[in-house]
C-alpha cells in the first residue's frame, strides 16, 4: 500500500527496550468529494501514525510540512486504557519512504531518496505537483 501526504509533526526516533529504533512521525492526506445532492466541494483530512524501523537516520529529514510518499503495510494496536477501556489505533509500518518537497522555510540541504520500486522519478514530480495539498 502506498500512501502520500504531509508530514504533520517533526519525526522522533525511539528506542524498545531491545535497543532497537524506530521513527515515528504522522502524515495528513488531503482529500474532496461533492455529494450526490450537492455541488458544493467537501474536504476531509485523514491523519496516519507511521513507523520505520530501517533507519533511524531519515528522522532529520522527516520535518513538518515535507511532503512524503510511504510504502508498506497497515497494523493494528489493540491495548486497555489507564481507566480500563479496551482501545485500538492504526500504524502504517513503513517500508520505504520517498521525500518529495521540502516544508516552507526548509534547509536547502538536499534530502535523501530511499529507493522504492515504483515508476520514474520524473513521472512522480509531476503527480506530486497536482497533488491537493
Amino acid at each position: 500500500m502506498e500512501i502520500i501526504g504531509r508530514i504533520t509533526a517533526d519525526a522522533t526516533v525511539n528506542e524498545t527496550k531491545a535497543g532497537k529504533k524506530v521513527v515515528n512521525f504522522s502524515i495528513a492526506i488531503n482529500d474532496t468529494y461533492k455529494t450526490k445532492d450537492s455541488s458544493e466541494v467537501q474536504k476531509i483530512v485523514t491523519y496516519v501514525n507511521c513507523a520505520y524501523w530501517i533507519n533511524p537516520g531519515i528522522a532529520k529529514y522527516l520535518i513538518k510540512g515535507g511532503l512524503v510518499e510511504c510504502a508498506g503495510r497497515i497494523g493494528v494496536n489493540a491495548y486497555t486504557s489507564k481507566d480500563g477501556e479496551v482501545k485500538a489505533s492504526l500504524t502504517f509500518h513503513v517500508n520505504s519512504i520517498k521525500l518529495h518537497g521540502k516544508p516552507n522555510g526548509g534547509s536547502s540541504t538536499p534530502a535523501p531518496v530511499v529507493p522504492m520500486n515504483t515508476a520514474p522519478a520524473a513521472a512522480l514530480s509531476q503527480v506530486a505537483d497536482d497533488l491537493p495539498f
